[in-house]
């Protein structure tokens, strides 16, 4: 079996990897049976030199291997038919934007494989960058507020090497005693709580941050059920939630009456409740005037993310009034930072985890008949058709909706 690792052609560029060298040499190392190609690439945050040194083939052509492998979409004109592919397709929730970009994998009968859907029998998903855009979307969001308000200028984060260096950064400034809200607890949630603990901000109770004042800056992790309640009032756990979403109402806005700063790391679902809308910021308590929406749902739930920046242009403000783009270091609105692609600012550290990830849970259902059925769930398209489980993307890919 043969894998190729295909170069990223998506504008703009993106560094990242699905396999460093070192996750190759280990993977051919486990598996004899195994080789791998690498395309070659001057945009790569690992050379192609990189890869000879491990002793692994770089040319221009990887059309002779059958599995390929990459980050972001595959332009339809670099597509391989015949192939199976790994990237992420951003065409599960019915993204407009790639709609052409599934019909033509369709009509080349290629095998697609959505890095987003590789998931445990439970549903869990295995592998992703979300712990690297927690730990970029933390330091992002800090170095938002400190030029929201002229505190100090922190270096971009894809200047710098690595999580270490980020960490130094943030060990040469100091927070003024603000409180800051961090949602959610699956990987972005922790890579961001690692960034505030990193500092030594200190992490108080729910009931401490809303009631209580500090000599110093402080945090609060919360989950699904601190920020949401059920409507008829009765008591259920997470999993209710998850269920049955329409059944509650939000109760973010407690928080957003003392916080300063909103890291914004949670999975939202669509029928949940939004965190804050229009006429919430309009509202003379509504005291966030810096987030970090690391989840980037454009519009809701936070009615303050407009629109995804960039990593050149990481930063706009948000009238909280009028609900419109604005000057971000005016006192009255918010500053948001909404990068949609926080990891690619850590290329090395995210390829790498990603590359563990990938050769702990995926590799192996390569060579094991696929028992666990990693491959079977994550299979979107077979044969020019969509697989049972992605049925539901017909009305999509035939342009209905």
């Amino acid at each position: 079996m043969k894998i190729g690792l295909t170069k990223e052609r998506k504008t703009p560029p993106d560094k990242r990897v699905v396999l460093s060298p070192k996750i190759c040499t280990e993977a051919l190392k486990l598996y004899p049976e195994l080789s791998i190609k690498i395309e070659e690439s001057d945009i790569r945050t690992y050379t192609d030199e990189d890869y000879r040194k491990e002793g692994l083939t770089v040319s221009d052509d990887i059309s002779d291997c059958d599995v390929i492998l990459g980050v972001k979409e595959v332009p339809i004109d670099a597509l391989i038919p015949n192939k199976k592919y790994f990237f992420f397709s951003h065409t599960i929730k019915k993204q407009p934007y790639n709609r052409k970009l599934l019909q033509a994998i369709l009509a080349k009968k290629i095998e697609l494989y959505d890095h987003e859907v590789i998931t445990a029998q439970n549903n869990a998903r295995l592998i992703g960058f979300g712990y690297y855009a927690g730990i970029v979307g933390a330091y992002n969001g800090i170095r938002t507020y400190g030029l929201k308000y002229d505190l100090f200028n922190m270096p971009k984060s894809e200047t710098l090497s690595d999580k270490i260096a980020l960490i130094n950064e943030l060990h040469k400034i100091q927070l003024p005693p603000i409180k800051i809200v961090l949602t959610g607890t699956g990987r972005v949630g922790k890579g961001a709580k690692e960034i505030l603990d990193a500092m030594y901000v200190k992490q108080v109770s729910v009931a401490a941050f809303l009631t209580e004042d500090f000599e110093e800056a402080v945090y609060v992790q919360l989950d699904v059920l601190d920020y949401n309640r059920r409507k008829d009032g009765t008591q259920k756990d997470m999993f209710d939630f998850f269920d049955n979403p329409q059944e509650y109402d939000g109760d973010f806005l407690r928080f957003a009456r003392v916080a300063d700063l909103f890291i914004a790391g949670h999975f939202h679902n669509a029928a949940a409740p939004d965190f804050y809308t229009l006429n919430d910021t309009k509202k003379p308590d509504f005291n966030i005037r810096v987030v970090a929406d690391i989840s980037c749902d454009i519009g809701r739930p936070i009615s303050s993310t407009l629109r995804a920046s960039t990593i050149a242009d990481p930063i706009y403000g948000y009238d909280r009034f009028n609900g419109t783009e604005a000057n971000y270091k005016d006192p009255e609105n918010i500053a948001v930072m909404a990068v949609d692609n926080l990891p690619a600012e850590l290329p090395k550290d995210a390829s790498d985890g990603f590359g563990e990830m990938f050769l702990e849970h995926v590799i192996p259902a390569f060579f094991d008949k696929d028992k666990n059925g990693i491959l079977q769930r994550a299979r979107m398209t077979k044969d020019g058709k969509l697989t049972e489980k992605f049925a539901y993307l017909e009305d999509y890919v035939q342009g209905k909706e």
